[in-house]
């Protein structure tokens, strides 16, 4: 199935608001003119920025055009990179990877003394336009005229990878990629996606800034009537790919990427945290984070059960990792429940399970330890690996499962587990994914030519050794219990297991079948099949096709949805794969 009609770039499509959004600086600048042009001879537009956000940009293309009387930058009231240093120490420690989360509030990062100084610069202006920009210009005034300026966290993360980025309030734009993101995880996003939600809720337009000297602009009503919208029948968000040590090659034929790049590793195809969302509105396309729908529209979205139990977190993720012509991933363990609540702050952990979308004949998955060994010797063998005195042993102490086509292996936190090479897995997990503890990386560096991170201290506290051969055999393989069937399908429970929070279903049809949100967000993908229709029997949305290995959500508000055999696999078996947060 190479070059399938898979969407790199889904779009929603916003109803109503053709004329409330453009493109370009020329455009954004006369529209905000009109804007001000209604308020009093006195006027304060307020430009807030996420972190990332191209400051001189906005001040060069935006702001030297609008003729202000005063220019005030809010990071001028920012404490000194010292006393964040001090402030946040705790939170960053001294890992490269990992962090704790933060809990700080924006203005734990300002100096209250000079914040009112520029309060009282802004208020002692008595006639014509004052601008106050940059991240945290709310903390000054609320505006007369409010502009969120917004990004995706990938886009931060490649400016980050181009060298053409730091840290907010930090001058490390040469540090280490893992300790900047590191620090954009675990703070800055926390932060920052904390304070801007209630701007998001008032803004008068929301600015994107993902492409540089190519903005969009959308006015604030119609971006949160977007979301509105978007939370009420079946979408998808922007995938990404990223190239990796042990990336393979399906995915660059199979989706039509870069043929020069050297290999892909992930497909990130579901992690609203991370993804943009397209909005068609009218002729123009803003990209926004998905996770400001996540922000503005949890319960809708969510559910009310979900939302009461993670607030404004999607917690299902699900994406690709492809070893067709590639490698082992890193010998790893997830962290259980308990451990990282203790030690980062995080409220739940990443249970997981593969399916697999593909496999080559020799595909194998590692999945628990051998029964009989004694754990010491293989902590001891780790640690000989790791200091690079010998390989790590894995025929010894690690179990090999054959994979094929379907099959799911289920991978509860503290289950040793990697993908061998030749498969790509669908990976359905929890969230919270940078919280992987390798233990043996084949003794390989990153694509930056630095060594990958090892954290065998973390991972030998989380391994549940109980998890050994037979008990992996009979617990976490093909755990396939045939719920329902009817007409033309069937319903089949395949996971996950009994401490995980996420259940999966695998449906067979070859007519339409009949779901149901049941007050919580679904999460699908098509795994077997060309395309399909998603549809209302109701006509509550328009009906929406997807194609072979894309996910997409159902709100919870959708409610009851049906899928059909569509196009060219009309007639034919296919297989969705459903998960959802258990009740």
């Amino acid at each position: 199935m190479k070059n399938s009609a898979y969407d790199k770039y889904p779009e929603v499509r916003i109803k109503g608001f053709n004329h409330h959004a453009c493109r370009g600086w020329s455009a954004t600048r006369q529209r905000l003119r009109d804007q001000l042009a209604q308020c009093s001879a006195k006027r304060v537009l307020v430009i807030d920025c996420y972190p990332g956000v191209r400051l001189d940009e906005i001040v060069t293309q935006l702001i030297a055009h609008l003729d202000p009387v005063l220019i005030i930058n809010v990071e001028e009231a920012r404490k000194d990179e010292t006393s964040l240093s001090e402030l946040l120490a705790f939170n960053l420690t001294d890992d490269r990877v990992f962090g704790l989360l933060s809990c700080h509030q924006l203005t734990d990062f300002f100096s209250t003394m000079t914040l009112a100084q520029l309060q009282r610069k802004a208020e002692a202006v008595q006639d014509g336009l004052v601008v106050i920009y940059g991240s945290g210009a709310a903390l000054v005034h609320s505006g007369d005229v409010l502009v969120y300026a917004d990004l995706a966290r990938w886009e931060i993360q490649q400016r980050f990878r181009r060298g053409e980025l730091g840290n907010w309030g930090a001058d490390n734009i040469h540090e280490d990629l893992l300790r900047r993101y590191k620090r954009a995880f675990f703070i800055e996003w926390r932060v920052f996606d904390r304070y801007k939600t209630p701007l998001l809720r008032r803004t008068d337009f929301l600015l994107d800034t993902n492409q540089q000297n190519d903005p969009a602009l959308i006015t604030g009503e119609a971006l949160r009537e977007a979301l509105r919208q978007t939370a009420r029948h079946p979408f998808r968000v922007v995938p990404f790919f990223d190239p990796g040590v042990w990336g393979g090659q399906w995915m660059k034929n199979q989706f039509d990427l870069d043929p020069s790049a050297p290999n892909y590793a992930w497909c990130f195809d579901c992690v609203p945290e991370e993804n943009s969302l397209f909005l068609r509105v009218g002729d123009v396309r803003i990209e926004i984070p998905s996770q400001d729908l996540v922000l503005l529209y949890p319960r809708p979205l969510l559910g009310e059960k979900v939302h009461g139990r993670f607030g404004a977190e999607f917690p299902i993720r699900f994406d690709f990792l492809d070893t067709i012509g590639g490698q082992n991933l890193s010998l790893q363990v997830h962290p259980l429940t308990n451990y990282i609540q203790q030690n980062f702050g995080m409220h739940y952990t990443q249970d997981e399970s593969y399916y697999l979308l593909e496999a080559e004949p020799h595909a194998e998955v590692f999945l628990g330890t051998k029964t009989g060994i004694d754990p010491q010797a293989m902590l001891d063998d780790l640690a000989c690996a790791q200091r690079g005195e010998k390989a790590f042993d894995d025929e010894k102490f690690i179990n090999r499962f054959p994979a094929r086509k379907h099959d799911h292996f289920l991978i509860p936190a503290g289950t040793v587990h990697c993908s061998g090479q030749g498969a790509v897995v669908l990976e359905i997990s929890a969230t919270p994914y940078i919280f992987t503890f390798k233990l043996w990386d084949w003794g390989r560096v990153g694509l930056d030519g630095l060594p990958r991170p090892v954290h065998l201290e973390h991972g030998a506290q989380v391994i549940d050794w109980q998890r050994d051969s037979e008990w992996v055999s009979e617990h976490l393989i093909n755990r396939v219990e045939q719920i329902a069937e009817g007409d033309g399908w069937r319903e089949e429970r395949t996971g996950l297991h009994a401490r995980e929070f996420i259940e999966t279903r695998r449906h067979w049809f070859t007519k339409p079948v009949t779901h149901h949100t049941c007050g919580g967000v679904n999460v699908l993908n098509l795994v077997e099949g060309s395309e399909a229709l998603v549809e209302s029997p109701e006509n509550a949305f328009e009906p929406f096709v997807v194609h072979y290995a894309e996910t997409f959500i159902v709100p919870a508000a959708v409610g009851e949805y049906r899928i059909s055999p569509y196009g060219s696999s009309a007639g034919k078996q296919l297989a969705t794969m459903k998960a959802w947060v258990r009740g």
